[in-house]
């Protein structure tokens, strides 16, 4: 769906209702009132919004990805200083992947950043760090769903994230008989992605601000 223009705060203020979509934000998502969507990109460098007539064309968007089109000046005021830690949402689950050459072997887990706690841990033998970041972002989603939780979901991977609001994993790995077991919990992940929907937002962990995610393996 093409965006045709951004909306300034003023006119998302006004009129009948609008659901509002939060690309790039404080916590990234679909929100159903201008005061709950302004409190995310107001003061937030490069903020990406819009505002839908419909919650459905709302969420679509959302799940679609940010439009190319970089926000005016109008659309968000540039902060005076840059985020700090305590930007950071501590209830949410910190994703990652580490990979042993690229290709190589590969595994990924999800973290509790409050306590260090490992959720979930998946190894393979064969793939590369961007699918496992990939991988992780969705097992973190569908494992959120079943406990009815829209915390946030961090990785420090900005293809991963793209890939997952996408709902495709665009890895360029040869498919052939020692990738057949990988690719096959690949289908797995798009599917599920192709069947729900989720309202959790997918976050960017700042690494340069904050130090590596809480998920890291720790092996650079």
């Amino acid at each position: 769906m093409k965006i045709k223009f951004w909306f300034t705060f003023e006119a998302m203020a006004k009129g009948k209702k609008k659901y509002y979509v939060v690309w790039e934000g404080v916590a990234p998502g679909v929100y159903d009132s201008w005061p709950k969507a302004q409190a995310q990109v107001k003061g937030y460098p490069g903020a990406r919004f819009q505002a839908f007539p419909t919650e459905a064309e709302a969420r679509q968007a959302f799940h679609g990805g940010a439009p190319v089109q970089k926000a005016t000046p109008r659309s968000a005021p540039k902060p005076k200083a840059p985020p700090t830690e305590a930007a950071i949402i501590w209830e949410s689950i910190c994703v990652d992947a580490a990979c042993s050459g690229n290709p190589g072997a590969m595994e990924y887990r999800g973290v509790d950043p409050r306590t260090g706690e490992q959720l979930f841990h998946q190894a393979f033998p064969l793939g590369t760090n961007n699918i496992g970041e990939f991988l992780a972002i969705v097992h973190a989603l569908a494992m959120l769903q079943k406990k009815n939780s829209a915390i946030p979901v961090y990785s420090d991977s900005r293809n991963a994230i793209k890939w997952v609001r996408a709902g495709k994993c665009k890895t360029t790995l040869v498919k052939n008989a020692k990738t057949a077991s990988l690719y096959a919990v690949i289908d797995r992940a798009e599917a599920w992605l192709a069947k729900n929907e989720f309202s959790n937002p997918l976050l960017k962990w700042e690494t340069d601000e904050w130090g590596e995610i809480p998920a890291d393996f720790g092996r650079k």
